[in-house]
């Protein structure tokens, strides 16, 4: 299985004892918008609801860090994801939230992760079939295990200031990196990490939600300053849009790729830690 599939792939394998559908919508306080209550009103036939606001570690005190492997492996198995799953995911989410469900899952260990192009808004865009309700899936065994190579701490970040040795990008608006618009938490300073470039996640799509080719995604971070082959780091505001960058790096068979789980939650709360402000 592709790490894309599109709405037709899917349509057609719709059924497949193995295939396992999520819907990963999850929403900023700003949206206003339930993605559970979105669940229930209509989702893709035989998906169940993966709640990301409840898949954190609880005893962070920065939001949507990365939850224990312990706890990832247990809500999955609740969710009818087992070892041997093909897991498609999808969301109706601005923040593009598929893919932080998508990191999670193979940091986690599934072996057979995709998203699909476009999400459910192109499903019901094709006049697609949605069901009501919530699913229950048979629980199924989820191992406990994790590959934590491709997350980095503050202490990483603050090291790799003086080494130099993996690339920063931000996926957060051109704005919010330069400082010039201000966070909407008033406790976070403005700006970025120093030596960070920038690559706005909504960059990376197409109008209808699809994800832009390969060639274009290669284009946009080589314009952002990116040497693609050396290692990256990929950082935003708390952590999700962050995996977009990932997704797509992965789409053009970049993988030496690691996540900011603080990202600027974190980096940006604490007044020790140095800010740039401006272009990259």
């Amino acid at each position: 299985m592709d790490s894309l599939v599109s709405t037709q792939w899917l349509a057609n394998e719709m059924g497949a004892s193995d295939l396992r559908i999520i819907d990963a919508s999850a929403f900023l306080p700003e949206h206003g918008r339930v993605p559970q209550l979105e669940y229930e009103a209509c989702h893709i036939p035989g998906a169940v609801f993966m709640d990301l606001a409840e898949l954190v570690d609880s005893a962070s005190p920065v939001p949507n860090t990365l939850p224990s492997a312990e706890k990832f492996a247990s809500r999955m198995q609740t969710l009818g994801l087992g070892d041997g799953s093909r897991i498609v995911i999808y969301d109706d989410s601005p923040i593009k939230s598929a893919t932080r469900a998508w990191f999670m899952l193979t940091k986690f260990g599934a072996q057979n992760v995709a998203l699909l192009d476009g999400g459910i808004a192109k499903w019901k865009a094709e006049g697609r079939k949605c069901a009501q309700g919530a699913e229950k899936q048979r629980e199924r065994h989820f191992t406990v295990w994790s590959d934590d190579s491709h997350v980095r701490s503050k202490a990483d970040m603050l090291a790799n200031l003086d080494t130099g040795a993996e690339q920063v990008i931000d996926a957060r608006g051109a704005g919010r990196f330069t400082g010039d618009l201000p966070e909407t938490n008033p406790a976070l300073a403005s700006g970025h990490i120093p030596g960070a470039r920038n690559l706005p996640y909504s960059s990376l799509f197409n109008p209808d939600g699809t994800w832009k080719s390969p060639d274009a995604i290669r284009e946009l971070f080589e314009a952002a300053g990116i040497d693609l082959t050396r290692p990256l780091i990929s950082s935003c505001g708390s952590g999700m849009t962050a995996n977009v960058l990932i997704f797509a790096a992965h789409l053009i068979g970049k993988e030496d790729v690691s996540l900011y789980d603080g990202s600027w939650s974190e980096w940006g709360m604490d007044p020790a830690t140095p800010k740039a402000t401006g272009a990259a």
